[in-house]
């Protein structure tokens, strides 16, 4: 609760700031578009996520974030499928595919921005790989 008695011109400033704030946003019903490099599953979710929660500006930057990591952690699992999880480099060595590492950064950054946005929902679609079908 805030203090009795007169407000600072200070906080009366940040005050009528949040109030136009609110105002702006419950008056414009129209939702920010997705940006425009995300994939058509992602840019279905961040219009469901929008719909369902009332975010601010500066979280739109962090649900972009997350949106982004989420299309880079599926670009790395394509490429997983199609290539393995693993090459011999030119010294007959076993070594890991950067994809591998692509998806797990990048899957991390998604959960870290979710956490940061404190949303609890349903990832984005997939893109219809099967867990079973990276590691074959």
């Amino acid at each position: 609760m805030g203090h009795r008695g007169r407000k600072s011109i200070a906080e009366l400033h940040a005050i009528s700031i949040a109030r136009n704030a609110s105002a702006q946003r419950s008056a414009s019903n129209e939702l920010p578009q997705a940006p425009s490099h995300l994939s058509a599953e992602t840019k279905t979710w961040w219009d469901m996520v929008l719909a369902e929660h009332e975010l601010e500006s500066h979280q739109l930057r962090t649900l972009q974030a997350a949106c982004e990591s989420w299309d880079r952690k599926e670009e790395a699992r394509k490429a997983i499928a199609k290539h393995g999880l693993s090459y011999v480099d030119d010294r007959n060595m076993v070594r890991a595919r950067p994809e591998v590492t692509i998806e797990r950064d990048s899957r991390i950054a998604y959960l870290r921005a979710m956490r940061e946005l404190n949303l609890a929902i349903e990832p984005p679609a997939s893109s219809g790989l099967q867990p079973a079908a990276l590691y074959r």
